[in-house]
């Protein structure tokens, strides 16, 4: 299965599921903080029972000013880049981590569509993980209209922190 292939609701549903309960077991907390996705991953993970024992948090930086502002990526990058950047997203997900006191901060920024952004086509997704295990950026090429890029992007924002909560053994931590 390809990158964004497979994002139905019950797809991404279980994805999240998954991730809350590990985070439980675990006792660690994430964060969100999202661009193109303007608060479809906090939704997706507060759909979860039992989320309020994980979730702690996020902020919609959807304007690129917001994103210096509120989520302190430097003005710099975001000049020399754009924001949509693989940089970027790992400062938005040390963003999350740090203002929410999480363990875990997610974060997504990409083009949903339906036009290319700052020369960045329609379907390029970032997505990145900051947390005690490591920090991770995965770049996306995701296929679709808006609804379905931002629903994948959610989907492998999530599978993205499930590959690093997955890896813990709860006996050791």
């Amino acid at each position: 299965m390809g990158v964004g292939e497979d994002v139905g609701m019950g797809a991404v549903g279980s994805v999240a599921a998954g991730v809350v309960h590990r985070l439980a077991d675990l006792g660690e907390t994430v964060a969100t903080v999202e661009s193109l996705t303007g608060g479809l991953l906090a939704a997706t993970i507060v759909d979860v029972a039992g989320a309020s024992a994980v979730y702690r948090g996020g902020l919609v930086v959807y304007a690129t000013e917001l994103k210096e502002r509120l989520a302190d990526v430097p003005a710099d990058l975001l000049a020399e880049r754009g924001p949509v950047d693989g940089d970027v997203a790992v400062a938005l997900a040390e963003c999350g981590r740090r203002r929410c006191g999480a363990d875990w901060g997610l974060a997504t920024t990409g083009v949903a569509g339906p036009e290319s952004q700052d020369g960045k086509p329609v379907g390029l997704v970032f997505v990145a993980v900051a947390g005690p295990r490591g920090t991770e950026v995965r770049q996306l090429d995701l296929d679709g209209g808006r609804e379905r890029i931002r629903a994948g992007a959610v989907t492998e924002a999530l599978r993205l922190l499930k590959d690093h909560v997955q890896a813990a053994d709860p006996e050791v931590l």
